[in-house]
């Protein structure tokens, strides 16, 4: 029987645990989106909070350390402001059975395509084939503040599917034609405040 997580009751707060595991992981895992926040250190930078989706894109590495997949978009928000000052926020929210908002306070980094430990981070993704969507780095995420609220807002919907348009937009392209589009884009190279976003052109994978 998977042990539930040690927390600690604090009333102003919901309940804060030390580590993600039981039942916190469980529930984690089994929700199909998430949120993350990422914002500059300049007091007049552009907050940013981003859904993310897609089947196996998200796993739990340790009971202190997340990560998930980041794909080809419009922006890199997220990756230029982890660049500058590593801040992130993970967000799920029970839209099923018993009301639940768990979020992981922490510090982020992206892991790109040339970094070392890029393929073997990959490993620990093995229900979903990234190569279709564009894949641009690996996000990994160090807790440092892990808690749980109500939810008794969160209205219900139902989960029915991934969509599959992202896959089918970028399956076509490659490394090369995958860059022009970056490159094409006003905010992926640098942040919509300037600041250094993904590294282009992309390098290449290391042959699988």
């Amino acid at each position: 029987m998977a042990r539930s997580p040690r927390r600690v009751e604090n009333p102003d707060m919901g309940k804060t645990y030390e580590r993600i595991d039981g039942r916190l992981r469980t529930f984690i895992e089994t929700q199909p989106m998430f949120f993350t926040a990422t914002a500059p250190l300049s007091a007049d930078g552009t907050v940013n909070l981003s859904p993310k989706g897609l089947t196996g894109s998200f796993v739990v590495l340790d009971e202190h350390t997340v990560a998930y997949l980041d794909f080809a978009g419009s922006n890199a928000e997220t990756i230029a402001h982890l660049r500058e000052n590593g801040r992130i926020t993970l967000m799920w929210c029970a839209f099923q059975g018993p009301p639940n908002i768990v979020r992981v306070h922490g510090r982020g980094e992206p892991v790109f395509r040339d970094d070392p430990r890029f393929e073997e981070l990959l490993t620990h993704f093995p229900d979903i084939d990234p190569d279709p969507h564009g894949l641009r780095a690996v996000i990994v995420v160090t807790a440092e503040l892990i808690r749980d609220t109500c939810g008794y807002a969160v209205p219900f919907m139902t989960y029915d599917e991934d969509r599959d348009l992202h896959r089918r937009r970028f399956a076509r392209e490659d490394d090369e034609s995958l860059s022009r589009y970056f490159e094409k884009k006003d905010d992926i190279a640098t942040s919509i405040d300037g600041l250094p976003g993904l590294p282009l052109p992309l390098p290449p994978r290391a042959p699988h």
